[in-house]
């Protein structure tokens, strides 16, 4: 006896108002960077005027969890940074993305030692990896351009506990090599 009985069976404007939901879900990603080593400069250039991360409504970099709902992670994680990592995550609001940005952030990369976190997926649930030594800002932007479709399509995978699954989506590189200009002879005479 309320709505529902007025609205029409093909229920048209619900379903308007789910990709209006989802449609200012995937415009407003507000990231909140947690940048340790060289991959934040790639961050930093993502936002940058060449690479325009405002094209793609995550321009507003946010220092407060409680204001972003994408953490990226860009660089090594030390084993004594790990609970602030963990207590900003806990702090971001619902649904939450992170994004582990470049090899240090995904595998621990050259610092295969005690003090550094091999993988923060060992700790926090990521959905895209993003590959690199630093990775590029295209790799970066393809990276949120992905949560972005996920968003869109308003398939947020479900645990069997109910709660949210990570995507574990790898990103490909984007561009390609290319040669020296000039061959390199080091040590010959």
């Amino acid at each position: 006896m309320g709505i529902e009985s007025a609205l029409p069976t093909d229920n048209v404007i619900t379903t308007q108002i789910q990709k209006l939901i989802n449609w200012s879900r995937r415009s407003a990603v507000w990231p909140i960077p947690f940048a340790t080593a060289c991959c934040g400069i790639e961050l930093m250039a993502t936002a940058s005027s060449r690479y325009d991360l405002a094209r793609f409504g995550a321009e507003v970099m946010r220092f407060s969890p409680r204001q972003a709902d994408l953490m990226i992670v860009a660089g090594r994680v030390s084993v004594k940074m790990l609970p602030v990592l963990q207590r900003i995550y806990q702090q971001m609001t619902e649904p939450k993305w992170v994004i582990s940005m470049g090899a240090c952030a995904s595998t621990g990369g050259v610092f295969d030692t005690y003090a550094v976190v091999q993988g923060i997926d060992q700790f926090v649930p990521v959905d895209v990896y993003v590959p690199g030594c630093p990775p590029r800002p295209e790799t970066l932007i393809e990276a949120i351009m992905a949560i972005q479709r996920i968003i869109d399509e308003d398939n947020i995978p479900k645990g069997p506990d109910g709660k949210r699954a990570p995507l574990n989506i790898a990103v490909q590189p984007t561009h390609v090599v290319k040669p020296q200009p000039v061959p390199v002879t080091v040590g010959l005479s």
